[in-house]
């Protein structure tokens, strides 16, 4: 039988075909020794954790509970970024073109007139809610 490979002997290409066996099949595992698989953390390491002690990126923003956030998300979900910069008018007509629930709308209504609003965060703050706090 005639193997049409020059650079390795029969024997070299039995084995390589051997280590690839898992990963052509697409069985557990891939490598064929024992050696190629990762090893456990030592005794005196930490294990492994996706998100590193003390990484307090994503949750609830300092300043705000899990309510507010809900709800400020609820209030700004209604409202398009091509109503901002706006005034009162103009958020609740954008609004209700979103079709945004009555308690949404009655939010809005509670604006003050007059004033143009450049994010939803400074008319949930026009409201009395809180909006979280930054730390530089």
């Amino acid at each position: 039988m005639e193997r049409g490979n020059a650079k390795h002997s029969p024997r070299v290409d039995d084995e390589l075909a051997h280590e690839v066996d898992g990963i052509v099949k697409g069985t557990a595992g891939g490598r064929a020794e024992e050696f190629r698989e990762a090893e456990p953390a030592g005794e005196d390491q930490p294990s492994a954790s996706i998100s590193p002690e003390g990484d307090d990126r994503g949750g609830v923003p300092q300043g705000m509970t899990p309510e507010e956030v809900e709800l400020r998300s609820r209030f700004g979900r209604y409202i398009n970024r091509s109503a901002l910069p706006g005034d009162r008018d103009r958020l609740k007509a954008d609004a209700q073109r979103n079709e945004a629930p009555d308690d949404v709308l009655a939010e809005i209504d509670r604006l003050p007139t007059g004033v143009r609003f450049q994010t939803v965060s400074e008319a949930w703050a026009a409201l009395g809610h809180h909006n979280e706090t930054r730390r530089w």
